[in-house]
């Protein structure tokens, strides 16, 4: 039987509970890893890892928080996601919610894509597959 998107929540919030040493009350869909949670660059291996070892599932590297996007200069110029390099993000995490993103494409702002319920929104359709 496919899990509910209750009970992923429900999984991912204990995950990000181990892994980043938070509250379960602060681990709402909208929180920010980086900005409301407090993780860390290298917290994300640790959420990677965890998430697969809950849900049984594979997260290959760079899938769930795509990490050479932000390097490559046909993707970003002078701070700012290009066009191209919004439609190679959109399709790297599907995922996510890029409205707010879109509005203001500086690439500080984007550590803002990674929320839980972005990581919700993953293991659902990764599970679904």
């Amino acid at each position: 039987m496919a899990m509910s998107r209750e009970d992923v929540f429900s999984k991912v919030k204990e995950v990000l509970v181990d892994a980043l040493g938070v509250d379960e009350d602060e681990i709402k869909e909208e929180a920010t890893l980086t900005g409301d949670l407090g993780a860390e660059s290298i917290d994300f291996l640790d959420i990677v890892f965890r998430l697969e070892k809950t849900f049984a599932i594979k997260i290959p590297r760079g899938e769930l928080f795509p990490d050479d996007i932000l390097n490559n200069p046909e993707y970003v110029e002078g701070g700012k996601m290009t066009a191209k390099g919004m439609e190679t993000l959109k399709k790297a995490m599907p995922h996510a919610d890029f409205t707010d993103f879109q509005k203001d494409p500086d690439v500080s702002k984007m550590p803002n894509l990674f929320t839980v319920k972005t990581i919700v929104n993953y293991v659902t359709t990764k599970l679904g597959a």
